[in-house]
Protein backbone atom coordinates (compact mmCIF):
# COMPACT_ATOMS: atom_id res chain seq x y z
CA UNK A 1 0.00 0.00 0.00
CA UNK A 2 2.85 2.95 0.81
CA UNK A 3 4.71 1.84 -2.69
CA UNK A 4 1.39 2.82 -4.51
CA UNK A 5 0.99 5.61 -2.37
CA UNK A 6 4.39 6.54 -2.84
CA UNK A 7 3.65 6.56 -6.76
CA UNK A 8 1.04 8.47 -6.77
CA UNK A 9 2.85 10.98 -4.22
CA UNK A 10 -0.23 11.06 -1.45
CA UNK A 11 -0.35 10.41 1.91
CA UNK A 12 -0.03 7.01 2.74
CA UNK A 13 -3.20 6.98 5.32
CA UNK A 14 -5.34 9.22 3.58
CA UNK A 15 -4.82 6.69 0.46
CA UNK A 16 -5.12 3.86 2.31
CA UNK A 17 -8.34 4.76 3.37
CA UNK A 18 -9.70 5.88 0.22
CA UNK A 19 -8.59 2.94 -1.50
CA UNK A 20 -11.02 1.07 0.23
CA UNK A 21 -13.99 3.29 -0.09
CA UNK A 22 -14.39 1.58 -4.07
CA UNK A 23 -13.38 -1.46 -3.50
CA UNK A 24 -16.59 -3.18 -3.36
CA UNK A 25 -17.95 -1.73 -6.58
CA UNK A 26 -14.49 -3.14 -7.65
CA UNK A 27 -14.64 -6.40 -6.68
CA UNK A 28 -17.85 -6.48 -8.36
CA UNK A 29 -16.54 -5.43 -11.68
CA UNK A 30 -16.08 -1.81 -12.07
CA UNK A 31 -13.23 -1.27 -14.61
CA UNK A 32 -10.26 -0.24 -13.28
CA UNK A 33 -9.83 2.63 -15.00
CA UNK A 34 -12.88 3.97 -13.10
CA UNK A 35 -11.28 2.38 -10.12
CA UNK A 36 -8.28 4.02 -9.80
CA UNK A 37 -9.08 7.68 -11.42
CA UNK A 38 -12.39 7.76 -9.17
CA UNK A 39 -9.10 7.11 -6.14
CA UNK A 40 -7.00 9.62 -7.59
CA UNK A 41 -9.68 11.86 -7.63
CA UNK A 42 -10.41 11.39 -4.23
CA UNK A 43 -7.26 12.22 -3.44
CA UNK A 44 -7.16 15.37 -5.19
CA UNK A 45 -4.72 14.52 -7.64
CA UNK A 46 -4.45 14.67 -11.62
CA UNK A 47 -5.32 11.62 -13.37
CA UNK A 48 -3.45 10.10 -16.14
CA UNK A 49 -4.73 7.02 -17.68
CA UNK A 50 -0.93 6.58 -18.88
CA UNK A 51 -0.49 5.49 -14.72
CA UNK A 52 -2.95 2.89 -14.99
CA UNK A 53 -0.61 -0.19 -15.76
CA UNK A 54 1.90 0.62 -13.30
CA UNK A 55 -1.46 1.03 -11.01
CA UNK A 56 -2.88 -2.43 -11.47
CA UNK A 57 0.77 -3.74 -11.54
CA UNK A 58 1.41 -2.52 -7.91
CA UNK A 59 -2.13 -3.93 -6.78
CA UNK A 60 -1.27 -7.57 -8.44
CA UNK A 61 1.93 -7.30 -6.71
CA UNK A 62 0.58 -6.46 -3.13
CA UNK A 63 -2.31 -8.77 -3.26
CA UNK A 64 -0.09 -12.10 -4.86
CA UNK A 65 1.46 -13.14 -1.50
CA UNK A 66 0.58 -17.01 -1.52
CA UNK A 67 0.68 -18.98 1.76
CA UNK A 68 2.27 -21.70 0.30
CA UNK A 69 1.10 -24.29 3.03
CA UNK A 70 -2.85 -23.35 2.81
CA UNK A 71 -2.36 -23.59 -1.12
CA UNK A 72 -0.60 -27.45 -0.28
CA UNK A 73 -3.55 -28.24 1.96
CA UNK A 74 -6.13 -27.28 -0.30
CA UNK A 75 -4.35 -30.08 -3.21
CA UNK A 76 -3.87 -32.57 -0.33
CA UNK A 77 -7.41 -32.64 0.74
CA UNK A 78 -8.28 -32.64 -3.16
CA UNK A 79 -5.96 -35.74 -3.84
CA UNK A 80 -8.09 -37.23 -0.95
CA UNK A 81 -11.08 -36.73 -2.79
CA UNK A 82 -12.63 -33.79 -1.07
CA UNK A 83 -14.01 -31.04 -3.55
CA UNK A 84 -12.31 -28.39 -3.05
CA UNK A 85 -13.20 -24.65 -4.73
CA UNK A 86 -12.03 -20.84 -4.04
CA UNK A 87 -14.39 -18.27 -3.47
CA UNK A 88 -13.00 -14.95 -3.56
CA UNK A 89 -13.91 -11.33 -3.94
CA UNK A 90 -11.20 -9.82 -6.16
CA UNK A 91 -11.06 -7.39 -9.23
CA UNK A 92 -10.76 -8.25 -12.89
CA UNK A 93 -6.66 -7.52 -12.92
CA UNK A 94 -6.29 -9.86 -10.31
CA UNK A 95 -8.21 -12.49 -11.28
CA UNK A 96 -7.19 -12.56 -14.51
CA UNK A 97 -3.94 -12.42 -12.79
CA UNK A 98 -4.65 -15.69 -10.93
CA UNK A 99 -6.35 -17.70 -13.99
CA UNK A 100 -3.07 -17.27 -15.97
CA UNK A 101 -0.87 -18.54 -13.47
CA UNK A 102 0.50 -21.96 -14.23
CA UNK A 103 -0.24 -23.60 -10.55
CA UNK A 104 -2.37 -21.62 -8.35
CA UNK A 105 -5.75 -22.73 -9.21
CA UNK A 106 -5.12 -26.31 -9.90
CA UNK A 107 -5.73 -27.57 -6.13
CA UNK A 108 -9.56 -26.03 -6.80
CA UNK A 109 -12.16 -28.20 -8.74
CA UNK A 110 -14.12 -24.64 -8.43
CA UNK A 111 -13.46 -21.28 -8.62
CA UNK A 112 -15.72 -18.19 -7.81
CA UNK A 113 -14.32 -14.62 -8.35
CA UNK A 114 -16.55 -11.82 -7.86
CA UNK A 115 -16.24 -9.60 -10.85
CA UNK A 116 -16.79 -12.33 -12.98
CA UNK A 117 -20.43 -12.84 -11.45
CA UNK A 118 -21.20 -8.93 -10.39
CA UNK A 119 -21.92 -9.65 -7.15
CA UNK A 120 -19.56 -9.97 -3.73
CA UNK A 121 -19.54 -11.88 -0.63
CA UNK A 122 -21.30 -11.65 1.67
CA UNK A 123 -24.12 -11.66 -0.94
CA UNK A 124 -26.31 -15.08 -0.86
CA UNK A 125 -25.80 -15.38 -5.32
CA UNK A 126 -21.56 -15.85 -4.82
CA UNK A 127 -22.41 -18.62 -2.48
CA UNK A 128 -24.87 -20.18 -4.29
CA UNK A 129 -22.45 -20.32 -7.16
CA UNK A 130 -19.56 -21.88 -5.43
CA UNK A 131 -21.99 -24.76 -3.88
CA UNK A 132 -23.57 -25.37 -7.41
CA UNK A 133 -19.89 -25.15 -9.11
CA UNK A 134 -18.90 -27.57 -6.32
CA UNK A 135 -22.08 -29.98 -6.43
CA UNK A 136 -22.25 -29.78 -3.06
CA UNK A 137 -25.31 -28.69 -0.56
CA UNK A 138 -24.42 -25.57 2.42
CA UNK A 139 -24.51 -28.59 5.12
CA UNK A 140 -21.86 -30.53 3.29
CA UNK A 141 -19.74 -27.48 2.52
CA UNK A 142 -17.11 -25.72 4.90
CA UNK A 143 -16.23 -21.75 4.43
CA UNK A 144 -12.78 -20.51 5.39
CA UNK A 145 -12.60 -16.49 5.15
CA UNK A 146 -10.65 -13.78 7.26
CA UNK A 147 -13.77 -11.52 7.30
CA UNK A 148 -16.46 -12.02 10.16
CA UNK A 149 -19.17 -10.57 8.02
CA UNK A 150 -18.47 -13.50 4.83
CA UNK A 151 -18.19 -15.82 8.11
CA UNK A 152 -21.99 -14.46 8.74
CA UNK A 153 -23.11 -14.55 4.86
CA UNK A 154 -22.36 -18.08 4.53
CA UNK A 155 -23.49 -19.33 7.97
CA UNK A 156 -26.96 -17.28 6.88
CA UNK A 157 -27.45 -19.81 4.37
CA UNK A 158 -26.26 -23.04 6.06
CA UNK A 159 -22.74 -23.41 5.17
CA UNK A 160 -20.33 -24.10 8.17
CA UNK A 161 -18.17 -21.65 8.12
CA UNK A 162 -14.75 -20.41 10.13
CA UNK A 163 -12.90 -17.48 10.30
CA UNK A 164 -9.13 -18.19 9.30
CA UNK A 165 -7.10 -16.33 11.16
CA UNK A 166 -3.99 -17.81 10.36
CA UNK A 167 -2.56 -21.45 8.64
CA UNK A 168 -1.54 -22.34 12.63
CA UNK A 169 -5.31 -21.87 13.89
CA UNK A 170 -5.98 -23.99 10.26
CA UNK A 171 -3.37 -27.11 11.15
CA UNK A 172 -4.54 -26.60 14.92
CA UNK A 173 -8.41 -26.00 15.61
CA UNK A 174 -10.25 -26.21 12.13
CA UNK A 175 -8.83 -29.00 10.61
CA UNK A 176 -9.00 -31.28 14.04
CA UNK A 177 -12.43 -30.09 14.62
CA UNK A 178 -13.91 -31.17 11.19
CA UNK A 179 -12.02 -34.26 10.95
CA UNK A 180 -9.93 -33.24 7.86
CA UNK A 181 -6.41 -34.80 7.08
CA UNK A 182 -3.66 -32.90 7.11
CA UNK A 183 -0.40 -33.27 5.27
CA UNK A 184 1.60 -34.89 6.94
CA UNK A 185 4.43 -32.09 7.05
CA UNK A 186 1.88 -29.90 8.76
CA UNK A 187 1.51 -32.67 11.85
CA UNK A 188 5.44 -32.60 12.29
CA UNK A 189 4.83 -29.28 12.34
Amino acid sequence: MAEIAHYLKADPAEFHEVFWQHRIPYDAGMDEAEYWSTIVDQLGLKWDPRHLPALVKYEVELWNQFDQRTLGFAAHLQKRGYSTGILSNLPRPLGETLRAHPTFLHPFDHQTFSYELGVVKPSEAIYRHSLEGLGVSPEQALFLDDRPANIEGARAIGVQAELYLGWEDMSENIAPRYGLPLPAVARRQ
